[in-house]
């Protein structure tokens, strides 16, 4: 009998350590590839809305951190800090450059919608593109224009799409029971992993439930 191991991943497009977060879990996985081959790894990922509060505009980047951080001391020690976290897994990001905190409910609609419609391929291709639009790209993830290339762009037909970018700043229900605390890791609905943590913590936690996994289905 083939072994399985679902992960699922909560997150949001604007936040760097969901994208650490990321290249972290797929440092992970690859390790566990070679030691588990029999074992097939799902990895579903569930939009959040960390900030739905924003106008469908969104704001200025350097004013949304100046006021939530206090002053311009503050962010620069901050945006050192995440830097050098993604520069430790090869993620070039200029936290400086970014003109717009954007409203991402749209961005998460979109994938969301990618997600039931396209293959795994183009769905982790969105996932990397829309990321890639915010932090690398400098790209307005609250622009209807914008979604809709990025879409083009992955081979997602910008009509099937288009119905569920409201662009009117309605917030994005996301997955029943989502945590507000993002990256989440769930593992098999065994246990949690939250934040961008190193990779062998995320190797040992599913190495955990996959030895969880196991022991349930033995004979009593």
């Amino acid at each position: 009998m083939s072994r399985r191991l679902r992960i699922d991943v909560f997150f949001d497009f604007i936040c760097p350590w969901c994208l650490i977060g990321k290249r972290q879990l797929e440092h992970a996985q690859v390790q566990f590839r070679s030691r588990h081959p029999d074992v097939q790894i799902t990895t579903v990922w569930h939009g959040v809305q960390l900030l739905p509060q924003l106008p469908v505009e969104g704001e200025p980047f350097a004013d949304f951190y100046r006021k939530r951080l206090g002053n311009a001391d503050a962010m620069t020690m901050r945006q050192a800090q995440v830097q050098e976290a993604a520069r430790a897994v090869g993620l070039p990001i200029d936290l400086s450059r970014i003109a717009t905190m954007p409203n991402t409910a749209d961005a998460h609609r979109l994938f969301q919608r990618a997600s039931e419609l396209g293959n795994g391929a183009q769905r982790e291709m969105l996932l990397e593109r829309l990321f890639a639009a915010y932090f690398q790209r400098r790209e307005n993830l609250g622009c209807r224009e914008t979604l809709l290339a990025i879409a083009r762009s992955c081979g997602i037909d910008p009509d099937a799409v288009a119905d569920c970018l409201k662009g009117d700043a309605t917030p994005f229900a996301g997955a029943p029971g989502a945590t507000s605390g993002v990256p989440s890791f769930q593992l098999d609905n065994r246990m949690t992993v939250i934040g961008a943590q190193p990779a062998q913590a995320l190797l040992g936690a599913m190495h955990e439930a996959l030895k969880e996994s196991e022991r349930e289905r033995q004979p009593a």
